[in-house]
This record gives C-alpha cells, sequence and structure tokens, in this order.
C-alpha cells in the first residue's frame, strides 16, 4: 500500500517533461515538475510560458487554493488585482492570497515564471469584473 502521507524525493531535469498546453489557456505552455506526484497531490508546481501573443489574457477569476506563488523567472507579465495593475517582473515573486480576484492581461514574449499552489487540484472560478482592463500590447 502506498503511504500517501510521506512527501517523496523528486528531481526533475529539464528534458524529463515536456511542455504541454492546457485546454483552458492555449496561449500559455505548463511544464510539470513533479513535485504534484512527490506531495500526492497537496502542492502543484510548474513553469509557465507564453505561447502566444495576448488577445484576451486570462480573465477575470480567482481560485480556490490555501496558497499560491507566482516567481517570474524571464520576462515580465501585468496583472490586475481588484482594481490595481501589478507589473511583475523577473526576480519577482508574488503571493497570491486564497480567493484574491485577479487577471493576467499582458506578458512579453519570452515571459517565464514559476508557478506553486497547494492544492495540486486547485479550482479556477470565472468572476465578474471589478473594474476595466487595459489593452494587451502587440506582439511584433
Amino acid at each position: 500500500m502506498l503511504d500517501t502521507t510521506t512527501t517523496l524525493f523528486s528531481h526533475v531535469k529539464p528534458g524529463d517533461t515536456a511542455w504541454r498546453s492546457d485546454d483552458m489557456r492555449d496561449f500559455f505552455l505548463y511544464k510539470d515538475l513533479g513535485v504534484e506526484a512527490a506531495t500526492h497531490g497537496r502542492v502543484i508546481a510548474q513553469l509557465v510560458k507564453a505561447n502566444m501573443a495576448p488577445e484576451k489574457g486570462t480573465g477575470w477569476h480567482r481560485h480556490e487554493a490555501d496558497f499560491h506563488i507566482v516567481m517570474m523567472t524571464k520576462g515580465w507579465a501585468k496583472f490586475m488585482y481588484g482594481e490595481q495593475e501589478t507589473l511583475v517582473s523577473a526576480g519577482d515573486c508574488v503571493h497570491q492570497r486564497p480567493g484574491i480576484v485577479h487577471y493576467l492581461f499582458d506578458y512579453s514574449p519570452d515571459m517565464e515564471y514559476i508557478e506553486i499552489v497547494g492544492p495540486a487540484d486547485f479550482k479556477t472560478i470565472d468572476m465578474p469584473a471589478p473594474c476595466a482592463v487595459p489593452e494587451p500590447s502587440k506582439w511584433e
């Protein structure tokens, strides 16, 4: 019987997992970092990168999660957190408090970030817009 209370050792190298698209957000690509399996679903860690130019972004939403951080490793992204526009650049770390309504609406072509969320099977819920969102940049 598998002991699901013990966190396992995990070591993922860049070639270990392929980039995948997500049915919900095909403008991003995702790479599993092995944490979901190692923690038996308590936490997910994944790389996220731009796959195409922003057209409409993520839309207003919130997550049902206990913990959520975004660590920008390359490029930049612009988020709306409630009515606050926030530029997140390479090296920045954002803790998205549980339930915060947000919208990722613009990003650079080289945008890449690490996303860590608990639990791994967190839900995303569409939300009404609390304010207008600026237009995204156009990639040349």
